[in-house]
């Protein structure tokens, strides 16, 4: 048969290919059907709607109760044959669990938590578990997040054999398991980050409950939070030695109290600058004698010895050093209840004002200083009787900033208004407990769901939070049981969940040149 294109009058168009394929194939058939009984066949047909392909099978497709050797998956065209190579037990279901192993040819549209049921006797296990599975500290619904449950006497979550049962989350957070024979599980959700259904500690999410399901009917509300485990044993997971000379190395715990001391050569420990980022789990160092082949880096926390890395370099290596500058302008305008912030790449140790020129609305002004932020070795902090509704225009000449190794910045500006204090407004919070002998951490979140204050209290309290941008915000507040100020993950080894979590419903929104008065009530901590 012949295709002939005809083309109207006017300018020719482009033919296109139609609206996108956004949806999975669609299962037409199945031979011997889904959920079976007295099931005896050698091999199972499904038939789809389309041409498909089989992704990830060894880490996708499983079958419960396991057999000694995997069926065979085979595609034929639109057909998938699903060979047994191994006898049946008699009177026993078995759910083939495909994952998301199967989608189109073209588009790649994954048909999820796919599975084919069928028993041996004459009657299907039919027993369910179902729950919600959300963050820990949001409480927001965690998304394709795998539901393991293990048979209590198999339980190898923290083995190398994936699970036989299983099943994803959906958009709410919300999984069922069905025909599940009776007995006792332990259950667990994972989020794993190589999709291999094996929980790997170091970079995986993992939810749990402590004590094992007994399983005589169908189960509602099994419930998890999901969380990061802390490592059990401290490690320094990267380190490495920057193109501009600085140290880096990268932690996999949150410390308290670190120190670094440069034990050979111990002569470089006098002169070094260090800088932890803000939770404490990685750090920059500066050396200003480079002629090392190679240095020792012990790392404490609280006085503690936890490990020491050694670093080498080249005797021919050469480094190079660029100073540049940001700020904390938010957009073309400086917060008027705070200092304009310049953060630097290496640490700064002079300032040539005399390379500094201000102009106010295009009129140079004398009086500014600049002077070392004591709570950042990389920022300085820029001082001026700053004045409504002017422009401001700082020129940084070259050299200006004169870093470590002598290394000097390249000429730069920052143009900006004073930004007007009545777009600011204060929030006020009246915070009422139901237990009074409880610690909380209450915690200020923006839009974007960024903290941008905490207070640690007990008991009934009032909380003020002065000049903060219009906007819209939200408190979270953290049952601080162990009363350390933090908020601590779980441990699943121990049995230990995390530390609960309430989020205020309520949108706290501040508006600009007001006074929001609000009364927050905490309710009394879950049980579980």
């Amino acid at each position: 048969m012949g295709i002939s294109l005809f083309y109207g009058c006017g300018t020719p168009g482009q033919l296109t290919g139609g609206p996108k394929d956004t949806k999975p194939p669609k299962v037409l058939k199945m031979e011997p059907k889904d959920l079976s009984t007295n099931f005896q066949a050698k091999k199972i047909v499904i038939q789809f709607d389309e041409y498909f392909k089989i992704n990830n099978q060894q880490k996708e497709f499983s079958i419960s109760p396991e057999l000694e050797r995997q069926p065979e998956l085979k595609v034929k065209k639109k057909f998938l044959e699903i060979n047994f190579m191994d006898s049946l037990e008699k009177n026993t279901t078995y759910t083939l669990n495909f994952g998301k192993s199967i989608g189109d040819i073209n588009e790649g549209n994954l048909i999820k938590n796919f599975t084919y049921v069928f028993s041996t006797g004459p009657t299907l296990d039919s027993l369910s578990i179902k729950g919600k599975v959300v963050n820990s500290l949001t409480q927001l619904p965690e998304i394709e997040a795998v539901v393991m449950l293990f048979p209590l006497q198999k339980d190898s979550l923290f083995g190398k054999k994936r699970p036989s049962i299983y099943t994803t989350t959906d958009s709410s957070g919300n999984y069922k398991l069905s025909n599940l024979r009776k007995g006792d599980y332990k259950i667990y959700t994972v989020k794993d980050k190589n999709s291999d259904k094996i929980y790997q500690q170091s970079s995986d999410e993992v939810g749990f409950l402590k004590e094992p399901i007994h399983l005589k009917a169908n189960i509602d509300n099994v419930n998890m939070v999901m969380f990061k485990e802390d490592a059990a044993v401290f490690r320094i997971i990267d380190r490495k030695l920057n193109p501009d000379g600085s140290i880096f190395m990268d932690f996999n715990q949150k410390l308290s109290k670190p120190e670094l001391t440069i034990t050979e050569p111990a002569a470089l420990d006098a002169g070094k600058l260090v800088k932890f980022n803000a939770t404490k789990d990685s750090v920059k160092l500066w050396l200003k004698d480079m002629n090392f082949d190679s240095v020792k880096v012990s790392v404490t926390d609280a006085g503690k010895l936890l490990q020491t890395a050694k670093l080498t370099r080249g005797k021919k290596d050469t480094y190079t050093r660029t100073l540049t500058a940001t700020d904390n302008l938010e957009g073309n305008l400086l917060n008027p209840n705070r200092p304009l912030r310049l953060s630097f790449t290496l640490p700064v140790e002079g300032v040539d004002l005399s390379k500094v020129t201000l102009m106010e609305d295009s009129v140079v002004k004398k009086g500014i200083t600049i002077v070392k932020d004591s709570t950042d070795l990389l920022s300085y902090l820029v001082k001026y009787p700053w004045v409504a509704k002017s422009i401001y225009e700082i020129k940084f000449g070259a050299g200006a900033f004169t870093a470590i190794f002598k290394a000097t910045n390249k000429e730069f500006s920052k143009k900006f208004e004073l930004a007007n204090r009545d777009n600011y407004g204060t929030l006020q919070l009246k915070v009422a407990v139901t237990e009074k002998d409880k610690q909380y951490i209450l915690e200020v979140l923006d839009e974007k769901k960024f903290i941008v204050n905490t207070n640690t209290f007990q008991g009934d309290t009032v909380l003020k939070f002065v000049n903060y941008r219009a906007g819209k915000y939200y408190v979270r507040i953290i049952y601080d049981a162990n009363k350390n100020g933090l908020w601590d993950t779980g441990n699943i080894a121990k049995g230990i969940q995390p530390e609960k979590v309430y989020n205020e419903p309520k949108e706290l929104s501040i508006k600009a040149n007001w006074d929001r008065n609000e009364t927050i009530t905490i309710p009394k901590e879950p049980s579980s």
